[in-house]
């Protein structure tokens, strides 16, 4: 795998307010096999299914009663998409809109604009997968496993990803209603956001209230991270504290490098990840040198929000027994993504690659199981350290964040 590919392992799409999780090895400007073809270079079983194609959209446009709602361009966009839905992998190839393209950009920059949830189609339902820090969705309220069901009064049953984007995005300081549905509680509400334009901080930390023990959260793994990682790190060497909880929950991923250097900054050797291509052969890639952090205590929050680069660097945690891992099992996106741009300037993203941990475990639909496997109620969000900067220790014992509590006891430091 060259440099090029290692560049980008997935990303985060703002989608003016929606964002949905993809994983990307690289950009590779690559033409791929479709319609603008010449005939010989098409198979023909292609012919043949193509034929269908054209019988299907010629039909469309000469008999279906309503010719103004007929629109060439989302008729092919709504076609790639079901030609991508149809490979079955679910939530992880995808077709992307030049939009969506565009968005992508915005948040490995560290920005995007909109209602800022990460979103997957899971079992045909638009599940959210974490509200991302800051965001109007998570103010509102909204958390992992919610299911979107309807969008300004429009139930949006049976329509693609692409589609529900559509009607949620608008520019900031424009408002969308969404009907969410709680699996957990069978409840179902309404919810008004008013879209943003929003940067992300990825980097924060706070010492614990009565302890000695850091609390550091990375929220995503946009470009730079590293860098603001390098910097806390060396802060809190300073400051001789006594142990770590690195926070990854609700984390959705971001840059496959800068999950590698985030992983290598704790660990002494090995491998962070290995990648798996289509003929099975595995890929190493390593860890690292001069990690800053490789000898304190720590314990990893995840939840099912950690997903994508986080998911690598919790599974290299674990596997070489640098940190237990305490919360609830991951999302599962283990797969590298390449993107084959057409000519329009929208793309395909499709698994070419595998990722597994160091000890060879699958993510991918699975997910990382926890150490300790402890479940917050619906209603009990994670306690992050910007809460942290005015609370007491007794605020803290009472904050019902058992996971986090669960690690400070792991650590062996209890709340002075």
């Amino acid at each position: 795998m060259d440099t090029q590919k290692r560049k980008r392992g997935w990303f985060t799409l703002g989608i003016m307010g929606i964002v949905a999780v993809a994983v990307v090895a690289s950009f590779l400007r690559c033409q791929i096999p479709g319609m603008s073809l010449p005939s010989d270079k098409i198979s023909d079983n292609a012919k043949s299914d193509f034929q269908l194609m054209a019988e299907a959209w010629n039909s469309i446009h000469t008999h279906y009663v309503d010719q103004a709602a007929i629109k060439s361009r989302p008729l092919t966009y709504g076609a790639i998409s079901g030609m991508v839905d149809a490979l079955g992998d679910t939530g992880h190839s995808t077709f992307l809109s030049p939009q969506m393209i565009k968005d992508e950009a915005e948040f490995t920059a560290g920005e995007y604009k909109g209602i800022g949830a990460e979103v997957r189609m899971k079992a045909g339902h638009v599940v959210i997968v974490t509200p991302l820090d800051g965001s109007p969705a998570q103010k509102a309220g909204l958390h992992s496993g919610q299911v979107i069901i309807a969008v300004n009064g429009e139930d949006i049953t049976g329509l693609s990803l692409f589609q529900v984007v559509k009607r949620i995005s608008g520019p900031a300081g424009t408002k969308v209603t969404l009907k969410i549905l709680d699996p957990g509680t069978r409840q179902i509400r309404e919810v008004t956001l008013t879209r943003a334009a929003i940067k992300t901080n990825n980097i924060t930390w706070h010492r614990l209230p009565g302890t000695h023990i850091v609390h550091l959260r990375i929220a995503g793994f946009s470009q730079g991270v590293t860098k603001d990682l390098k910097q806390a790190l060396k802060t809190i060497k300073t400051n001789e504290l006594k142990g770590l909880i690195l926070d990854l929950r609700n984390n959705p991923g971001g840059l496959l490098n800068e999950a590698v250097s985030t992983a290598s900054q704790f660990l002494s050797g090995g491998n962070v990840v290995l990648e798996k291509n289509v003929k099975g052969q595995i890929t190493d890639i390593s860890v690292e040198k001069g990690g800053l952090a490789r000898h304190i205590p720590m314990v990893c929050l995840v939840n099912g929000g950690t997903a994508s680069g986080a998911e690598i660097v919790a599974g290299a945690l674990q596997d070489h027994r640098r940190a237990e891992l305490v919360g609830t099992t991951t999302f599962g996106t283990g797969t590298v993504l390449e993107n084959f741009p057409l000519s329009d300037g929208s793309a395909l993203l499709l698994a070419v690659r595998e990722w597994l941990t160091p000890d060879g475990h699958t993510i991918w639909h699975k997910g990382i199981t926890p150490n300790a496997v402890i479940s917050l109620p619906p209603a009990i969000f994670p306690v992050f350290p910007e809460e942290e900067r005015n609370m007491t220790p007794q605020q803290l014992r009472d904050s019902k964040d058992a996971q986090l509590l669960k690690a400070l006891y792991l650590i062996g430091k209890p709340i002075g």
